[in-house]
């Protein structure tokens, strides 16, 4: 599989990395120094392109990766306010672009043990949701991608929650409180809990380093690849439903 890179720094690099240990090769690399290369003819001669960048430029990078009939695996957040016309691309282009706020396949079963346990605590009221998100120092935004689409997954398994917020003084009906640190180095953990006036129940996800994330992004471009009639905007989900 060739591979074409967006964004070449920390994520970048590992990402190359896992690349070639499964045997793929990489034919371009684009950062913010040479965005004319996503002209050149390496860019086109890729199956697939992976983009770890910055909030900003994402949107204008799978645009250009779509013009060249690239399809994209992206684990860049921070862009959502950009997503409707990103949507609006792919359904007239009919490109693919796989989006995920993580891409570790050990948070991706987080999230659904995650979503199992907010339909289960729909029937006990007396238990409130929580979380804290705690990242390296380097993170500016907040909360986390990957915070925000465990909330969403909350949301829609427990009625009871009907939204999110990051005013820890909160005690609105219905708001889950996300707290965030920044710490270090610290790749990411995120700590959900459901808390009674008598106990509280624990999930956490804590990875060890950014191997997780960027062995996820691989296999999710081999899986695009390997899926060439999946269009459209697609998620770790759709991969892991097919594996």
């Amino acid at each position: 599989m060739k591979i074409a890179l967006i964004g070449y720094g920390k994520m970048g690099h590992a990402v190359e990395r896992f690349a070639v240990e499964r045997g793929h090769e990489i034919v371009c690399r684009i950062d913010e120094t040479n965005a004319d290369d996503f002209d050149s003819v390496a860019f086109a001669r890729a199956d697939v392109a992976i983009e770890f960048s910055v909030p900003g430029a994402a949107a204008l990078n799978y645009e250009r990766a779509f013009a060249k009939g690239v399809p994209v695996v992206s684990g860049t957040t921070g862009w959502m306010d950009q997503m409707p016309r990103v949507r609006h691309i792919l359904a007239e282009t009919g490109a693919t672009l796989l989006w995920s706020s993580n891409f570790s396949i050990g948070v991706n079963l987080f999230m659904r043990v995650s979503e199992y346990l907010a339909r289960l605590m729909e029937k006990f009221p007396q238990y409130a949701p929580a979380m804290k998100e705690i990242h390296h120092i380097h993170k500016l935004d907040h909360p986390s991608g990957t915070a925000i689409t465990i909330a969403e997954g909350i949301i829609a398994n427990n009625p009871r929650v009907e939204g999110w917020t990051e005013d820890e003084t909160s005690d609105t009906p219905g708001r889950m409180v996300i707290s965030h640190e920044r710490v270090g180095e610290v790749p990411g953990t995120h700590i959900v809990s459901w808390t009674s006036p008598v106990d509280a129940i624990t999930i956490e996800h804590r990875a060890f380093s950014r191997d997780g994330f960027a062995l996820g992004a691989v296999m999710a471009a081999e899986w695009v690849v390997a899926n060439p009639d999946r269009k459209g905007l697609l998620s770790v989900n759709d991969m892991l439903s097919d594996l």
